[in-house]
């Protein structure tokens, strides 16, 4: 990506003529689709492009379609674009927009009639230019991104295209086509880095929706020939659970944002035994710091230092990641420091080294405390999913007045299990507790364990985590 001043850019510098991009190189959404060639020869900001130039610019639209679009026609326009999600109130959009000093709106719907901020809004189609387009770069725009906030507000990172997309594969010339999807939001690092995969390869991108089951998602994404899609481990445990996870037919499978168990990767190869199933680690923060191909949990110990252009190293049992992908800074003054003074992010993710390989236990954040002793949430859950009956549970605190906390589990069963009645899901949970006493100490041992139907889910495809959990 050196040298190169913005997104469009970047598009054409991949092997596209500004005016002639390969057909294929389309964006789908749920009710509509958008061929990016379009823009050569109109905007679908009309002249208002133009006065957005050099501005701190809020992109928050309620289709995920109009956003992919967005981010081609204001990068290297917009001093700054801070990319929003749809789950945002009004007073939170005008805080965001009070730290990324922004004054005005991108928005796909009409604004808000008492809202300060200065609205531009989205044409469905690009509006054709009679004197012809110059799409100039003439900004170093930084992507502003928030973080999940699953464990407080949403903090600001501060990336560029460089940073985003600098070490992404390229495509081969003579590489099969691909066509691309993800569970994830695009307004996510996760799910924009599949955005940027497809767009820059100049490949399609089926995109997700809020609105829709994930049945019609699955159905709509195999319509459509997806070869590779992505998600966390929770979105795929859903697919799972919906019985319909074999419509589709792909070639890469992809998981990041929580802990990949080893339980997980052998159902999906199961279900697609003819596709590469990896998982990858990254955050907001820190960029992508790795990909594991090899179906095995965690990831292998040589893989510090196997990387010319990625620095990883252990501190006091978390993982550190320095690279070029690391976010520049966060925005504004409740962020904080982003990486100490040699430039490693601390990712808050406790690591263990078992046999030349090192697995993941949790977060530093989510510890529950009991008696002063420290349980990891995902390390009593990669038990707990590891039995064939188990499709996910969620390990959390309850408070004890004896040890200031015990851990709980609630446990979400497979498709079929529960019809075998009261008696069989009685001797369900003592095998599953039995399980957890030997494979765990015994104060990380749930207390108690009871069989929900759901487990509720971010924004982010991540499952939800108390986060005022005593510690």
């Amino acid at each position: 990506m050196t040298g190169v001043n913005s997104l469009w850019d970047a598009i054409g510098r991949s092997g596209a003529a500004t005016r002639g991009l390969a057909a294929p190189a389309a964006i789908l959404g749920r009710k509509s689709s958008f061929a990016i060639a379009d823009l050569a020869v109109g905007s679908t900001l009309g002249p208002s492009l133009e006065t957005l130039r050099g501005r701190a610019v809020l992109l928050s639209t309620r289709e995920q379609l109009a956003t992919a679009v967005a981010l081609i026609e204001l990068d290297g326009v917009a001093r700054r674009m801070v990319l929003c999600t749809p789950d945002l109130t009004p007073q939170q959009l005008l805080s965001i927009a009070a730290a990324a000093e922004a004054d005005c709106i991108v928005s796909d719907t009409a604004p808000g009639a008492t809202s300060p901020l200065t609205p531009f809004v989205l044409a469905g189609r690009p509006q054709p230019a009679p004197s012809g387009l110059e799409r100039r770069a003439s900004e170093h725009t930084e992507w502003i991104l928030l973080t999940s906030g699953t464990t407080g507000a949403p903090k600001l990172v501060a990336h560029t295209l460089e940073t985003l997309a600098g070490t992404l594969p390229a495509q081969p010339r003579d590489a099969k086509p691909s066509t691309w999807s993800t569970f994830y939001d695009i307004r996510r690092y996760g799910g924009l880095q599949i955005y940027l995969r497809a767009v820059l390869g100049r490949a399609p991108l089926v995109l997700s929706s809020s609105a829709e089951s994930t049945h019609d998602f699955l159905a709509r994404a195999a319509a459509a020939g997806v070869t590779h899609i992505s998600g966390t481990p929770s979105h795929w445990r859903r697919a799972l659970m919906s019985g319909e996870a074999r419509i589709l037919k792909p070639e890469y499978v992809r998981l990041s944002g929580e802990v990949a168990d080893q339980a997980l990767l052998d159902s999906l190869g199961a279900a697609y035994p003819n596709a590469l199933v990896a998982h990858a680690f990254a955050s907001t923060e820190a960029g992508l710091a790795f990909e594991v191909n090899d179906g095995l949990a965690g990831f292998p110990a040589d893989f510090l230092g196997a990387h010319p252009q990625i620095e990883m190293k252990i501190v006091d049992g978390t993982l550190r990641v320095r690279s070029g992908r690391t976010a520049l800074r966060y925005i504004g003054s409740a962020g904080g420091d982003l990486a100490g003074g040699d430039r490693f992010v601390d990712t808050g993710d406790r690591v263990e080294l078992v046999d030349q390989r090192y697995y993941f236990r949790g977060r530093m954040g989510g510890v529950i405390n009991v008696g002063g002793l420290k349980v990891y949430p995902e390390e009593v859950e990669s038990v707990l999913n590891a039995d064939p009956r188990v499709r996910m549970s969620l390990v959390r605190a309850r408070r004890s007045p004896i040890t200031g906390a015990v851990a709980v589990a609630d446990v979400v069963l497979a498709d079929g299990v529960a019809a075998d009645g009261s008696v069989a899901l009685n001797t369900l949970k003592t095998d599953l507790l039995d399980a957890c006493r030997r494979a765990l100490p015994a104060h990380k041992v749930p207390a108690t364990l009871r069989f929900v139907r759901a487990l509720e889910l971010t924004t982010a495809g991540k499952i939800v985590r108390p986060s005022d959990a005593p510690s």
